[in-house]
């Protein structure tokens, strides 16, 4: 077990400090944000215009001390949360990446809404004369996306952890002779239901926009357009390099290979109970276990070396499982097994 183990460490010592780094640059976007804000005190009226209704003016205000301290406070809580769901849940890059991309996030977004709400009243004397800025939920939607990504993509992906223990010798398994291939395709989809539903918001985020006249809101249905998009459809593939799950669009995407698999089987997925909703998901259960949960009912389940997991559901799991399970197997005859698991 200790190839494993100083496995879990390293892995433990490395998510830390991603978490720590993404965290501090969320921070600091909010601490610059707040900086500015501050400094603009004596151009600003007391107090100033916090919400604005549809096209009627501010109907919401507050002292600029006390604005400034909410928005830093929420953003803080949420980098402190998305923090911990990268050191407690974060044994798959794909947390990982997800946990730095929000913390980046959420400090650009909070800082742009507060740097931009009270960049419109500076000069005034009186915060109701300030004009609604439009624009401002668009700019602090899709600026710091970019950061975002560029977040995500500088978290290193997971080191090769190969197993080298055999397959649990009950598991499932495809009878293949010496030589033979094999592959198994499924798809995983987004249930009609739920698709409404998703084509509703986008559709009413859009009626909003209109009759509100703010066209700069328009960016949220597109934004929601492309995560239908993006989650509408998954192909799932087992072939001898392993576990293929690609989005339709061709990301997001993941891939197991075959000598980290050490155990694959079918399961029953409930995603509201255990996975708190529908997507890309992390499990609630605190195993760091990440999948791509779309429906309710079969899903294939994947245990890998390093106490990772990850879960798709679609229609015929056992079929892929016992592939899988006989991949990872030919895996270990290629590499040679070891006493060690791996895990």
């Amino acid at each position: 077990m200790t190839t494993g183990i100083l496995l879990h460490q390293r892995l433990g010592h490395s998510r830390r400090g991603q978490v720590a780094i993404s965290a501090l640059c969320g921070l600091s976007l909010l601490g610059v944000a707040a900086g500015l804000a501050l400094s603009w005190r004596d151009s600003l009226p007391d107090p100033v215009a916090t919400h604005w209704s549809s096209g009627d003016g501010p109907d919401g205000f507050m002292p600029v001390g006390s604005f400034v301290g909410v928005l830093v406070a929420a953003g803080a809580v949420c980098v402190a949360l998305f923090s911990a769901m990268g050191v407690f849940w974060g044994r798959g890059e794909s947390t990982r990446r997800l946990s730095a991309a929000m913390n980046v996030w959420i400090g650009g977004f909070i800082g742009t809404i507060l740097v931009g709400s009270l960049w419109v009243q500076r000069g005034l004397s009186d915060a109701a004369e300030a004009w609604s800025p439009g624009w401002l939920v668009a700019a602090a939607a899709l600026g710091p996306t970019v950061l975002a990504v560029i977040a995500a993509m500088l978290v290193p992906g997971d080191p090769p952890a190969p197993a080298t223990g055999p397959v649990d010798g009950g598991a499932a398994r495809t009878p293949l002779g010496p030589g033979e291939r094999a592959a198994w395709i499924g798809r995983a989809t987004t249930p009609r239901g739920a698709l409404a539903v998703e084509i509703g918001i986008a559709l009413a985020a859009t009626a909003a926009a209109v009759l509100t006249q703010l066209w700069a809101m328009l960016v949220v249905p597109l934004l929601l357009a492309l995560l239908v998009l993006a989650m509408l459809s998954f192909t799932v593939r087992v072939d001898g390099a392993g576990l293929t799950v690609r989005s339709t669009l061709g990301w997001p995407r993941t891939r197991i290979p075959a000598d980290e698999v050490v155990l694959a089987s079918a399961t029953t997925v409930s995603p509201m109970r255990d996975y708190g909703g529908w997507g890309w998901r992390v499990a609630l259960d605190g195993s760091g276990r990440t999948g791509v949960v779309l429906r309710r009912g079969e899903a294939l389940q994947v245990d890998r070396t390093a106490g990772r997991g990850f879960v798709v559901t679609v229609d015929g799991a056992a079929q892929a499982a016992a592939l899988l399970n006989t991949m990872a197997e030919r895996a270990r005859a290629e590499r040679g097994t070891g006493p060690d698991d791996g895990r």
